[in-house]
């Protein structure tokens, strides 16, 4: 049954805290998702806002097929001397780019100019002595200037290139999808750019805005926007592999992790399951003994009962008085039940949560010794010496008969296992806040494994549950549940041969 429960205990909270951690991961991944989101489609809108440039591919009218290179630059310097020889220079440089020079001088200053759409501009001053034109700085070479520079820093070059982390690429198409031009920083040959826009949701141009998708090609994941240019279409595609393996990597990570916590808080909620499990398992044993010792207590005196009442059946014509024997011992164990019957009322009514006593503060030490003296007589009678040691006006809070109760019930037990000529020592005294009562009795004394056990309803140190003594065993259980009642502490110490010491300590 405790499996069971154990079992069930297990399931409701591996199930609770898988759905806990599965909100909270799913929480987290779609936080990060919307994240990278945003932030793709923001490095997306800056490819695309590049190429809606001035100097952008697509402001240049490139074919399909045609350059990555950069557009004509040209650059023009002058010179005026005394040296009528006039020469027409032309240099040309990487990207395509061409730039045009004219010097004229023999001495004197040269002044020139260099001019290209992708460059700027250049001025400087020379002279010679041999009627030779002489440039120096940029003004003679205005054409390299623009020439150098156009194609690197021109539209195709990097002064005006895409974002620096991003690989893109740019497709231009007519109305009907059909590619009209391209651009890429990166070498890519045409049937990439065909699978690249086969891959294009075309639905995404309906209402004329521009609109992201994504979708993956040869191992590598893009994100794209389609943007309606003029009549035809641009689209801009952007490696997002990383983005995306960001977020694989995030799933992976919370399915480890996930697993691992949930190995780790099975074994824990086993640990702390068989805790919690422990007090059910020990009240359930408890009740389970206590159903037997009470069966087992009533049992004796029932068949006592039924025993004599068929003597008094099988001898009807015997008068009363020739039958009181049997008549005593059915009464003698009557009485007996009634005991035991009210002590189990007065331990539920203890156990009770709505049994509210009222608490005063009233003399201990009065309240000892009004217990002690009636009995003096009685622990004379049984030839035991009684020796009490009280300090006066000692007070403490709660209910004095219940407290008297429990003097009651320490000294009954301590005068029954005193035996004969033996001696019960009572002390009541102040310890720091708290007063103390001590209870000895000389005797057999308690062994060590019964000592934690002797309080439990029921209980006696003898397995063959002898009734020498008389009572039923609950004694010590009525005196226990008063004094936890009371906020106070009752515990015994023995040593086996000598006897043995129970103290109560009440604040």
């Amino acid at each position: 049954m405790f499996k069971k429960l154990r079992n069930r205990f297990l399931i409701v909270n591996l199930v609770s805290i898988s759905i806990m951690m599965l909100v909270a991961f799913i929480t987290i991944y779609t936080i990060t998702y919307q994240n990278v989101q945003r932030e793709t489609n923001m490095e997306l809108y800056k490819v695309s806002d590049f190429y809606h440039s001035p100097y952008s591919p697509s402001s240049s009218q490139i074919p399909w097929g045609e350059g990555q290179g950069g557009e004509a630059g040209s650059g023009a310097s002058s010179a005026a001397g005394s040296s009528a020889d006039t020469r027409t220079e032309r240099g040309t440089s990487t990207g395509t780019a061409t730039g045009k020079g004219t010097d004229t001088g023999v001495s004197g200053s040269t002044s020139g100019s260099g001019e290209s759409p992708g460059s700027g501009t250049g001025s400087g001053t020379g002279s010679t002595s041999d009627a030779m034109p002489s440039s120096v700085g940029k003004g003679g070479s205005g054409g390299m200037v623009g020439g150098e520079f156009g194609g690197n820093r021109g539209p195709g070059g990097d002064l005006n290139a895409p974002p620096a982390r991003s690989v893109s690429f740019m497709i231009q198409t007519d109305d009907q999808w059909n590619i009209t031009g391209t651009h890429s920083r990166f070498d890519m040959e045409e049937p990439f750019y065909k699978e690249a826009l086969q891959k294009v949701d075309r639905s995404l141009v309906t209402g004329g805005e521009r609109k992201t998708d994504q979708f993956a090609l040869d191992g590598t994941d893009w994100a794209y926007v389609v943007d309606p240019s003029g009549e035809g279409y641009m689209i801009v595609f952007m490696d997002v592999t990383a983005q995306q393996g960001i977020l694989t990597n995030l799933i992976y990570t919370f399915a480890v992790v996930g697993l691992a916590m949930l190995i780790v808080i099975y074994f824990l909620s086993r640990y702390f399951a068989n805790r919690s499990i422990a007090p059910v398992r020990e009240a359930f044993e408890k009740q389970k003994q206590f159903i037997a010792d009470a069966s087992h207590e009533l049992k004796t005196p029932l068949a006592i009962i039924n025993t004599n009442t068929d003597v008094l059946l099988a001898n009807q014509e015997e008068t009363i008085e020739s039958q009181a024997k049997w008549l005593h011992y059915i009464k003698s164990e009557t009485e007996r039940m009634s005991g035991l019957t009210n002590d189990l009322l007065y331990l539920t009514q203890m156990d009770d949560s709505r049994s509210n006593l009222i608490h005063t503060t009233f003399n201990m030490s009065d309240a000892v010794e009004s217990i002690i003296l009636p009995m003096e007589a009685v622990i004379f009678e049984k030839n035991i010496s009684l020796d009490y040691n009280i300090e006066p006006d000692l007070n403490v809070h709660g209910n004095r008969e219940q407290i008297k109760q429990v003097i009651l019930i320490l000294l009954d037990n301590a005068v029954k296992y005193s035996g004969p000529k033996g001696s019960v020592n009572v002390t009541l005294q102040k310890m720091n806040h708290d007063v103390m009562l001590t209870v000895f009795n000389t005797g057999e004394g308690i062994a060590p494994e019964h000592l934690d056990r002797i309080f439990d309803r029921f209980y006696r140190t003898d397995s063959s549950r002898a009734r020498k003594h008389g009572g039923h065993g609950l004694g010590l259980a009525i005196a226990r549940s008063i004094v936890e009642q009371h906020k106070g502490e009752i515990y015994a110490k023995s040593v086996v041969g000598e006897g043995a010491s129970f103290y109560v300590r009440l604040s």
